[in-house]
């Protein structure tokens, strides 16, 4: 009996694991488009308009009166 209970949970767990994970493939693809964001994400933050807001965020909570 124990044998048959055994069978049967471990063929639905195997069932349940068909897809194993990424591929190659699929990592390469994922890094180069998490680069890219990254790069994107640099570009932005770095620009004089960001840069700019964030000199003034930081200033006004330096010079916050409590």
């Amino acid at each position: 009996m124990r044998r048959v209970w055994g069978n049967r949970i471990g063929g639905l767990m195997r069932a349940g694991r068909r897809d194993q994970g990424m591929t190659t493939s699929e990592y390469a693809v994922g890094t180069i488009a998490a680069c890219a964001f990254a790069a994107v994400l640099y570009k932005v933050v770095t620009s004089g308009a960001v840069l700019t807001a964030l000199q003034s965020l930081i200033k006004d909570a330096l010079d916050a009166k409590f």
